[in-house]
């Protein structure tokens, strides 16, 4: 598998490659263009001087053929340049050098000459035994007869040093660009490519149950809020963990506790004599169907969390009068209450309006509530039990002067799992699976607290619709989703 690195580096390092080379061969080009085009006006400036002097030379004891000679014997930048005059056939016949290619010579710049408008013929290429060279001619019949033209030749090797000495220059300037473009893109890179491979392995880590290892941030970018996010994700996993190792110790303990209460006084009520110890035996058999009683709450604790889990909790629905519920619980909680001291008080209206919901469902709501009240509450303690219509919703208050809870348990206590630092014997997901019923009922369940002096659960659940056929039962399930949205529209609301 090619590497992150190697991809980019690749993919990068061409197109520098390309641009660089690009614009290394404009800037190669239009150097070559301008030192060109120099040599040949320079050049042309020179021809012109020449031709002049040999049109208005003031010597008329001098044949056209002699003064150029004259002319061209007497050029000064001859280790510069070299002269030749040319016959109307384009062969030379004078030469600075005193070299004579020959009479069957012709240059392809007498023969762009004769083509021109203005006279002048330009040709840049090799010559022959030579380097590479530029040769302007100029053709005219002023200049005499027997003179067709005039050539002046220069060697380019020095114009082709400097375009040669430019490029140079320019390569090494893009090798190190190239250079430094490696070294910043390998450190920037590997600012992105190292964190990119530890959160792989963290990742790995906490996929394989380590939720204890973390990412260092070493950024405020992009990558900074991904470790920020797999650390966030550690963290709630860890949590997670810790509830969910609680929860199975606290489940546990509390299946342990009835179970050896029922293990015990089955053995005592099996070794008891029936007619000598009879108060043993009614009381063991009070026990232990008491304990079974608890066993069979917290199993179906556990299956509701299971149903409301895999979203299979249903509701079955129809029009009910839910203060008879509340009063029926409250009835079957009274006689709880007085063996354990605590004083059941109510302030319920004759009427409310009904409301379209899960009267089994609710009831297992004011269970839980007045089961977690009663269990909070010291001997002498009190709880209150009140309901109203209040626009459009049957609210029920359950108040207490328990143990109260802690405010930093306050926020989290309606979640699946959690139990307060103040806690008893519980599972810890009966209050979150109640709060989820009152939410599949439309409503709301809202909890303030203040430890040490009691707790106030609220209750809103909305009257019925009128719309809504009251002879018929409908079922609804749950909608964890449905249910997110309607909690967020009534924090709004409120």
């Amino acid at each position: 598998m090619q590497s992150v690195t190697k991809r980019w580096m690749l993919n990068f390092l061409t197109i520098i490659v390309v641009i660089l080379t690009v614009v290394m061969l404009l800037i190669v080009v239009g150097v070559r263009e301008f030192y060109y085009s120099s040599a040949q006006q320079v050049l042309t400036s020179r021809i012109e001087v020449m031709v002049n002097a040999i049109k208005y030379r003031t010597s008329d004891a001098l044949t056209p053929q002699e003064r150029v000679e004259q002319v061209i014997t007497g050029f000064e930048e001859k280790t510069k340049y070299e002269v030749m005059a040319l016959d109307r056939n384009g062969a030379p016949t004078v030469t600075s050098s005193g070299f004579y290619p020959g009479d069957t010579f012709t240059g392809v710049d007498y023969a762009r000459a004769l083509q021109s408008d203005n006279g002048y013929g330009v040709y840049t290429g090799r010559a022959k035994d030579a380097g590479n060279v530029m040769s302007v001619c100029y053709v005219s019949d002023s200049l005499g007869d027997g003179v067709g033209g005039i050539r002046l030749v220069c060697d380019l090797s020095l114009v082709d040093g400097e375009i040669f000495k430019t490029a140079l220059f320019f390569l090494l300037f893009s090798t190190v660009v190239v250079l430094f473009v490696v070294l910043s893109s390998t450190y920037f890179i590997r600012s992105i490519v190292t964190p990119i491979g530890q959160v792989g392995v963290i990742a790995t880590k906490i996929a394989s149950g380590d939720f204890s290892v973390r990412l260092k941030t070493q950024h405020n970018d992009e990558i900074g809020q991904l470790c920020n996010i797999i650390n966030y994700m550690a963290d709630e996993l860890q949590k997670a963990e810790e509830v969910k190792n609680d929860f199975i110790s606290q489940v546990s303990h509390e299946l342990r506790t009835p179970l050896t209460a029922i293990k015990g006084w089955g053995e005592t009520v099996l070794d008891a004599d029936p007619v000598e110890n009879r108060d043993t035996v009614e009381r063991g058999i009070h026990v232990i169907l008491s304990e079974t009683d608890r066993l069979s709450g917290m199993v179906e604790e556990l299956l509701d969390f299971s149903r409301m889990q895999s979203g299979r909790l249903t509701l079955v629905l129809s029009k009910i009068d839910v203060l008879a519920e509340l009063e029926d619980v409250l009835i079957m909680f009274g006689e709880r209450a007085k063996r354990e001291g605590v004083t059941l008080e109510s302030e319920l209206p004759e009427f409310v309006s009904p409301v379209f919901g899960d009267k089994n469902r609710l009831r297992q709501v004011f269970v839980n509530i007045l089961d977690n009240a009663l269990k909070y509450s010291e001997k002498d303690g009190t709880i209150r039990t009140s309901a109203a219509e209040e626009t459009g919703y049957v609210v029920i208050r359950i108040a207490d002067t328990g143990l109260g809870i802690p405010r930093s348990d306050l926020p989290r206590i309606k979640e699946k799992f959690i139990k307060g630092s103040n806690s008893r014997r519980g599972t810890g997901i009966g209050l979150a699976v109640a709060d989820e019923i009152i939410a599949l009922h439309k409503g709301l369940l809202t909890i303030d607290s203040t430890e040490g002096e009691g707790t106030t659960v609220t209750i809103s659940i909305p009257v019925m619709d009128k719309k809504v056929d009251s002879t018929t039962m409908q079922i609804a399930k749950i909608d964890e989703e449905e249910i997110r949205r309607y909690r967020e529209q009534q924090q709004r609301d409120k």
